[in-house]
């Protein structure tokens, strides 16, 4: 893998883990990490974590256990429907806290989860937002005016509660 920008490597790999997950059942980081190593990458678990994290893969239960799917396989590749069973789904493994600052909400949640959730709150019922904004654990939900973040945030909060998650003040 030598010769090549980190841009390159990093798509090459994330290409790798999509194929991977789509292709069989992978239940853990550790056989992500494992199948890279047979390819020829050298990646740690952190590394894979986030590549997870930006690709949308979610850990939903299998036959034998937890596994990663993709988006696709979940149903939900962005197809505009409004659903919000991916975000309930999502909500009821990451415990997410609410800060806010004027128009902007800040959601944190945990390390390497900010895009999946700024993914499933622009693919869900949740229009009000202008839009979101994801870093690593920490996303920032945008807003109009204050009416529209009142009512998000009334519709978020039915949400988290029907996920059965976690839900820090």
């Amino acid at each position: 893998m030598n010769g090549q920008n980190g841009h390159d490597f990093k798509t090459q790999r994330q290409r790798a883990i999509w194929a991977l997950v789509a292709s069989h059942p992978v239940g853990s980081q550790r056989e992500v990490v494992d199948a890279l190593s047979a390819q020829g990458f050298e990646v740690t678990q952190a590394t894979v974590s986030r590549d997870i994290a930006e690709l949308g893969l979610v850990k939903t239960p299998g036959i034998d256990g937890p596994v990663y799917r993709t988006p696709e396989r979940l149903g939900t590749s962005g197809s505009g429907t409004g659903s919000d069973e991916r975000l309930q789904r999502i909500l009821a493994d990451i415990p997410v806290t609410i800060g806010r600052s004027g128009l902007i909400l800040v959601l944190t949640g945990t390390p390497g989860t900010a895009s999946v959730i700024a993914q499933a709150i622009d693919e869900s019922s949740l229009h009000e937002q202008e839009g979101t904004l994801a870093g690593d654990n920490t996303l920032l939900v945008l807003f109009a005016d204050e009416s529209r973040l009142e009512r998000w945030l009334d519709r978020f909060g039915i949400i988290q509660a029907r996920s059965g998650g976690s839900r820090i003040p």
